[in-house]
């Protein structure tokens, strides 16, 4: 099973949800097993026990270990870059790349090189939309149908039945025709409104608030609903209203297919003859407000703690209290100690969010016992043994540095 990515997949059935829900094109959410098992997550040597805040002390050992853990699972998934940081308040910091961001000339990845963040945009396109019911502009539990005409379940799917991947929509990146549209031509622009036309060609998976189902449709409804209740473009509301306030001055959302150096490369298996291809020019504009954003990892540190406490670097608040308070309410997924809020997880601890498509993954994590932050960013979205690598990473990594709050997402069972 994977967690919250935006990953395309050929054939009738495609893996859009968190963990453990698969949707079949034109069917109902499904649970599956929890039974499977991660890979990767063996330790050279036995890890330290965790202090009472969860962490343990990043001492030369314990960056060995790290060490050992990431180049296991890139030789293993076959990754060819990745870059990793974990800071903690009082127990140090480990911060590096291993492998090449260019596969071609060799060029090695490096932590400073801009990244495509993916399904973390969530996150991001959530936050605009709390801002907006913290000025009054809209409500959590008004119905999307409010806001945008034409949507399945409309005048009954709340925004945040929306938000918390309850809305019963079918994902439009499990439609086979959008699945072919964009792997013909992965430099072409989508609409919000061509992707919203991939998903209300089928019926509802269920009734609102019935199940829970990762969706990126949901988050192409949210973001129009910033855009209509702010007066801005998304990507403009982005820029002012977070990106700037938060001092992240090296992320950005993209309008068209730029990506600005020095940047990685992608490689991914998502094309249209099944070959490996590199990404780094694809259009992102099918993920728009669900997974088309770009950061570094730098940036993704203080934003792993904004996004969890709701509160900017200089101790204002980003989100009321009582609004941050909503999104960090996370109700059990069929994932076991997994559960999604408001563009959000929890796992086992562990806030925030991750990201896939096309040629990169990443993750972004906040641990609030510990004030501990890792963030992990690769340049391959191929799985392995039906995992995303990112997970991987995540996972071997929290074995060492939080054994306490392992980041243990079960295998994504094959396809069937």
């Amino acid at each position: 099973m994977t967690h919250p990515y935006a990953r395309l997949r050929r054939g009738a059935v495609v893996a859009v949800a968190v963990g453990a829900l698969v949707v079949p094109a034109g069917g109902a959410a499904v649970a599956l097993p929890d039974s499977a098992s991660s890979v990767a997550t063996g330790t050279d040597t036995p890890s330290p026990t965790s202090s009472g805040d969860g962490v343990v002390a990043l001492t030369p050992a314990v960056r060995q270990q790290l060490d050992a853990a990431v180049q296991r699972v890139m030789r293993q998934a076959n990754v060819p870059g990745v870059s990793v940081g974990v800071w903690t308040p009082d127990k140090g910091q480990y911060v590096k790349s291993f492998g090449v961001a260019d596969k071609s000339t060799g060029r090695a990845m490096n932590p400073d090189l801009y990244m495509r963040i993916g399904s973390e945009t969530k996150t991001f396109t959530v936050t605009a939309l709390l801002q907006l019911v913290d000025e009054g502009k809209v409500g959590l539990d008004d119905t999307i149908g409010q806001y945008v005409d034409g949507v399945p379940n409309g005048n009954r799917i709340t925004l945040r039945q929306l938000a918390g991947m309850r809305s019963g929509l079918f994902n439009y990146s499990a439609d086979e025709d959008f699945y072919k549209a964009f792997t013909s031509n992965p430099k072409r622009p989508f609409t919000p409104q061509e992707l919203l036309d991939y998903s209300f060609r089928h019926p509802v998976l269920f009734q609102p608030g019935a199940q829970f189902s990762y969706c990126n449709t949901n988050l192409i409804l949210l973001g129009l609903v910033v855009e209509r209740m702010s007066g801005q473009r998304l990507d403009d509301y982005v820029q002012e209203h977070i990106l700037d306030p938060v001092g992240l001055d090296h992320t950005l959302f993209p309008v068209g297919a730029e990506f600005p150096t020095p940047h990685s490369q992608g490689y991914t298996d998502q094309t249209a003859s099944g070959e490996v291809e590199d990404s780094a020019n694809w259009n992102p504009s099918w993920g728009w407000a669900a997974g088309a954003m770009i950061s570094r990892l730098e940036d993704l540190r203080v934003w792993a703690r904004t996004v969890a406490t709701g509160v900017l670097p200089d101790g204002d608040r980003m989100i009321s209290p009582d609004t941050q308070k909503q999104r960090l309410t996370t109700p059990p997924t069929p994932i076991p100690g997994a559960g999604y809020g408001l563009g959000i997880f929890d796992v086992q601890g562990w806030i925030g969010h991750n990201g896939s498509l096309p040629g990169y993954e990443s993750l972004t994590v906040y641990l609030p016992s510990a004030q501990a932050t890792l963030v992990v960013v690769l340049n391959t979205d191929i799985n392995y043994k039906d995992q995303e690598p990112s997970t991987l990473f995540g996972d071997a990594i929290t074995r060492i540095i939080s054994p306490d709050h392992v980041f243990d997402l079960p295998a994504e069972p094959a396809a069937r």
